[in-house]
């Protein structure tokens, strides 16, 4: 495939992806009052979704290109830990650091996201299709519930939509763009370096974050929820 083909291809994988986020992110701004009453459901099914993904998915296409992915996950992870015990030093604010730990968790995911476009579709046309239409299907849900975490934060509902366009649905092509120009020089065992890392962050953030949060206000049907979202990941893999 040559170089303007395979350009062409991520740059629409990776602006429909930004689209689909979009459309998330409109449709729970304009219904905010019901956004707020299902809010822990949308907290338990974005960890079933962000704890189930790294551990079937990323993880393990990780390991299998850097057999260091391990310590770049546990880098991750920490790197997060780290991260919510300075923001809740520097904010004294427990709603407002949930919610930048949160977008910050997303933020790398995102980014990411634009990356592996460019790396799949310059190995192939296949492998980038394939890897894309899994990537897209999730960006919906993605920006629903970065949009929820930034209002469970405190933020009113136009400025959660604002920053969730920035943090989730923007950074992907973002990320693309940046990666494109240096993708001849990324290789496998830098991917996968990348993955691990990536793959902590999810981790951290479902199972120290989001999980935790929505259990504090458990609902009936939370864990229908929580396991609604582990079934779209396995989807996703399916998909792919």
């Amino acid at each position: 495939m040559s170089d303007q083909n395979a350009f062409l291809w991520i740059l629409l994988f990776a602006f429909g992806a930004m689209l689909v986020n979009s459309v998330g992110i409109y449709v729970i701004w304009k219904n905010s009052r019901w956004a707020m009453k299902v809010l822990e459901y949308f907290m338990c099914f974005a960890a079933g979704m962000l704890i189930a993904s790294p551990l079937i998915m990323a993880f393990p296409n990780a390991i299998a290109k850097n057999g260091s992915a391990g310590i770049a996950a546990l880098t991750g992870f920490v790197f997060m830990f780290m991260s919510n015990r300075l923001i809740k030093k520097r904010t004294r604010t427990k709603e407002l650091a949930f919610g930048i730990t949160a977008i910050q968790g997303i933020l790398i995911h995102s980014l990411l996201d634009g990356v592996i476009y460019t790396v799949t579709f310059s190995v192939s046309t296949m492998t980038g299709v394939l890897t894309g239409i899994g990537l897209v299907v999730h960006e919906f849900a993605e920006g629903v519930v970065t949009f929820s975490v930034l209002l469970k934060s405190g933020m009113s509902s136009k400025k959660s939509a604002l920053y969730a366009f920035f943090a989730a649905a923007l950074t992907t092509p973002i990320g693309a763009l940046i990666a494109y120009p240096a993708i001849s020089r990324v290789n496998d065992s830098l991917l996968g370096l990348a993955l691990g890392f990536t793959s902590g962050v999810l981790i951290y953030v479902s199972a120290s974050h989001l999980l935790p949060e929505a259990g504090a206000h458990e609902k009936g049907h939370s864990v229908v929820s929580f396991f609604a979202g582990i079934t779209l990941a396995l989807l996703l893999l399916l998909i792919k």
